[in-house]
This record gives C-alpha cells, structure tokens and sequence, in this order.
C-alpha cells in the first residue's frame, strides 16, 4: 500500500466544494437566502436587492476552482504551491459559503480541506515541487 499524500486528498475535497459553491451561488441568485436570518434579519440585505453574497460566493468558486485544477501558466508558480494561502484563502471561502442558505455542504466541505491541508502543512508536505528540483528523464539509447 502506498502513502496518503494529504495534500491531493484537500485538493479533491476543495475542488468538490468549490464546484458546489458555485452552484449554491448560481441557485442563490434563484432563490436569495441568508442562512442565518432565523437568528437575526440583519443579513438579509446581502442577497437582496443587490446580490452581494452571491457574487461574493461565484468568486471565490470559480478562485478556489482555478486554484485547485490550474491553467498551464499557472501551475507550478508561488500561489499555486503554497500551503499557507490556501490556509489563508479558504476559511474565507468557507464563511461566504455558511452565510448563504445554500452554501451551508460546501462550507463543510471546505472545513474539512482545511483541516486536511493543515495536517498535510505540519508534515512539511508540499503541493508539487520547484521545476528545478525535479530529476532529470534519462533517454533510452537503443
């Protein structure tokens, strides 16, 4: 049996959340709702009139979507290897994602990335590394 690397099981899991965040914001222009409002209406100016929390929410979606499963010129630079801002970055996503009624599966999803992403982070895990580091391919001589 190999190893869990943890750093591509977070990967998955934000991708799933990332995914369902965009469409618990898409559905959240449908139907606008503060997850919270059975607490405090204060909320509800956030989704109504002016759509803020679901354009907050399609965001960081497609931000966490395009950070997860980059573009060629953006795999492998500074952002895309660093732990530590996604550290940073995903709390965030996950409480624009509790805010909104349909938000509340991707904000656990995105707790347990982070805690997965934390646990890959105090092992000294890291996403992929330097180009220069990698070894060189030897070519099969015939």
């Amino acid at each position: 049996m190999g190893r869990l690397i943890k750093n591509h099981w977070g990967r998955l899991i934000i991708l799933t959340a990332a995914v369902f965040q965009i469409g618990s914001a898409i559905e959240g222009f449908i139907w606008p709702k503060v997850f919270w409002d059975f607490v405090s209406h204060n909320l509800n100016g956030a989704v109504q009139p002016i759509p803020v929390l679901q354009i907050l929410n399609l965001i960081m979606g497609l931000l966490g979507l395009a950070w997860e499963w980059p573009l060629k010129f953006f795999a492998g630079s500074l952002a895309h290897r660093s732990i530590e801002i996604r550290l940073i970055l995903y709390p965030l996503s996950a409480l624009l994602a509790a805010l909104l009624y349909q938000g509340t599966d991707p904000a656990i999803y995105y707790v347990v990335g982070i805690i997965v992403y934390f646990w890959a982070y105090s092992e000294g895990e890291v996403v992929c590394p330097e180009p220069w580091t990698l070894p060189k391919r030897r070519s099969l001589k015939v």
